[in-house]
Formats: structure tokens, C-alpha cells, sequence
């Protein structure tokens, strides 16, 4: 479904401010609506942004969505072989 489509439905997950700000966060997983104040998300999130290319069945298609902490636990919970994490020692 086209985000226009998605839009005319009213089930846009990620909403924005006229201003640009952040408004609403919804995990397209569990349907949570994340905590947002004031266009900074507070709580734990990932965001995937992906366009796929030739070698695949979806060439050309862009999918996007976000995740809560709690869904991608889930999900990463169930994979093969473990994502690779590393500490981050300085934070910006």
C-alpha cells in the first residue's frame, strides 16, 4: 500500500508536525504508539528504510517501517545466527 493510500486510511506509523517535528510513532509490529515529546521519540525504536534492487522478487519497491525495543527483542530473538553488538563508548 502507497503512503498516499496509507494516508487516505489514516494508518500512517510515523506522523509529522507541519513544522517537521515528530508527532506519532507507531511500531508497525505490536501497534504500540511510541512516546514522543515535543518531536524527540522517548523510548527505544528502529527504523528500517529499504529499497530493494534487481535480484530480488520486490525490484524497485521501497519498504519502510519502525519497530518498538520490545518487538525487535522478539524478532532478533528468533534469528539463526545472533546480531552482532558492539558497545559504543562515546555518545554524542
Amino acid at each position: 500500500m502507497r503512503d498516499y493510500e496509507r494516508e487516505k486510511r489514516g494508518i500512517l506509523m510515523k506522523k509529522y508536525h507541519k513544522n517537521g517535528q515528530l508527532e506519532t510513532l507507531i511500531c508497525n509490529c505490536c501497534g504500540k504508539k511510541l512516546a514522543v515529546d515535543h518531536g524527540i521519540l522517548r523510548e527505544g525504536a528502529i527504523s528500517v528504510d529499504y529499497t530493494w534492487d534487481y535480484f530480488s522478487e520486490k525490484d524497485g519497491q521501497i519498504h519502510r517501517f519502525d519497530l518498538c525495543e520490545e518487538c525487535y527483542d522478539e524478532l532478533i530473538g528468533g534469528f539463526k545466527i545472533p546480531v552482532d553488538i558492539k558497545e559504543q563508548t562515546e555518545y554524542l
